[in-house]
């Protein structure tokens, strides 16, 4: 038995040497004909961290010049090492490049500035997005949204079975896997309705007056309180139109709002979670040119694919709220100019959110740029969460104890999710 044992220690050394081919592994087992083992290993086998060695300090000693070995040009024992200027090239080596110390950058500044980017993770959500934005919360869509998805003359031929073929095209008929990534099967849906959407262009021509941009850069600057706060940075696929959205609340909606009081979660600062920097541009910029022929945001498409960061569907929700708030304030700016007050004509933009089942429906107007204080007329915030598409849409049936409980295919298609969506695509041309 024990030579048995030999036998077969000695054949599983060749496969221990091909996984590891470096120079310590090649002699990882060695067996001699007494049975005992020779265990040669690296720190990569056996699991020992080697230490790290900790750097010489050099005792520097007022009015003592040390004596180095730099006339020799060689290394010579019990001499110090020499220490020479940095050597100037005379232009710029990336390779090279080091970068100077925060304090003395140009755009170094002692007020820090707070930024919500793509990346952020707010610890209250809607709440702060709410407070960063100074704006009233509504639960639900607008009347005028609502209206245009039940509208019999907005909807497409056949609309239900194409709508479902474009799901199927996405999650089961465009891959030969069990389940398709989300970083593909999810942007495939969202363009796939989107194409669907323009198909209404005869019934109505002002949808051949917009135009999708994607990898846009947007930076909005604002002032909260005593704090500086920006939203910056690519977010999405943006449709751009030529007309601005229609206004979707009144003035008597609008002077409204003047009364009521901002929802605080003291003790949570409101900059939790934001990336605050003492090196930034005060900046406002829609990410597109002046003559640009579509100047206007219309909707904010964001899609929750595998590459990017995993948010919760309250972070989610806010990071929509935050960048739709950025693309009409940047728009704002643009229009009236950075003098904080109330606008003639509010912005309102639309921001659509999915991972790929679950949609998000959020509508921003703006009404004000005086965010500072926490009085006066503030932002009005429209919001619809977790609706979903379909329930299941699975290339194989799922099976539990010999009973199919989901079946292949397609399941639990909500068809009132995608009037929804038709209406967010379709309000300002119909």
């Amino acid at each position: 038995m024990f030579n048995a044992t030999v036998q077969s220690i000695r054949i599983s050394t060749p496969k221990i040497t091909q996984t590891c081919k470096s120079k310590d592994c090649l002699n990882a087992l060695n067996i001699n004909a007494h049975g005992y083992r020779c265990l040669s290993t690296s720190s990569c086998l056996h699991g020992k961290v080697v230490p790290r060695k900790k750097p010489r300090v050099v005792h520097e000693i007022a009015g003592l010049e040390p004596i180095t070995y730099a006339d020799r040009i060689h290394y010579v024992p019990g001499l110090a090492k020499p220490t020479f200027p940095e050597w100037d090239r005379g232009w710029k080596e990336p390779r090279y490049y080091k970068s100077p110390k925060l304090e003395d950058m140009p755009l170094h500044k002692d007020k820090p500035c707070y930024i919500f980017n793509q990346r952020t993770n707010v610890l209250e959500g809607v709440r702060q997005a709410l407070w960063l934005s100074k704006s009233v919360l509504i639960k639900g869509l607008p009347a005028q949204i609502l209206n245009l998805a039940q509208d019999p003359v907005n909807q497409i031929e056949n609309q239900d079975d194409r709508v479902q073929n474009a799901i199927k095209n996405s999650r089961l008929w465009d891959t030969t896997e069990h389940r398709p990534p989300r970083e593909r099967f999810c942007p495939s849906l969202v363009h796939s309705l989107l194409h669907l959407c323009d198909s209404l262009q005869g019934t109505h021509p002002k949808l051949a007056k917009r135009i999708l941009a994607d990898k846009y850069s947007l930076a909005a600057t604002w002032r909260r309180g005593e704090d500086m706060f920006q939203v910056r940075g690519q977010n999405g696929l943006l449709l751009n139109s030529m007309t601005p959205v229609p206004v979707v609340a009144g003035d008597e909606l609008i002077q409204s709002t003047a009364d009521q009081a901002l929802e605080t979660f003291y003790p949570i600062s409101p900059t939790i979670d934001l990336q605050c920097t003492h090196v930034y541009q005060e900046k406002d910029d829609t990410g597109f040119r002046a003559d640009y022929p579509f100047p206007h945001a219309h909707t904010l498409f964001l899609m929750e694919m595998g590459n990017t960061p995993k948010l919760y569907p309250e972070q989610l929700r806010a990071k929509m709220l935050m960048f739709a708030f950025g693309n009409a304030l940047a728009r704002a700016q643009a229009l009236y100019g950075k003098d904080p007050g109330i606008l003639e004509k509010p912005i309102v933009v639309q921001s659509v959110a999915t991972n790929g089942r679950l949609f998000q429906f959020v509508v921003f107007q703006l009404n004000t740029t005086d965010l500072q204080s926490d009085s006066g007329v503030k932002n009005l915030a429209w919001v619809d969460e977790d609706q979903p598409l379909y329930e299941f849409a699975k290339v194989r049936p799922l099976i539990k104890k010999k009973v199919v409980q989901v079946p292949a295919g397609l399941s639990g298609y909500e068809p009132n999710t995608f009037k929804k969506f038709l209406a967010f695509y379709l309000h300002g041309a119909a």
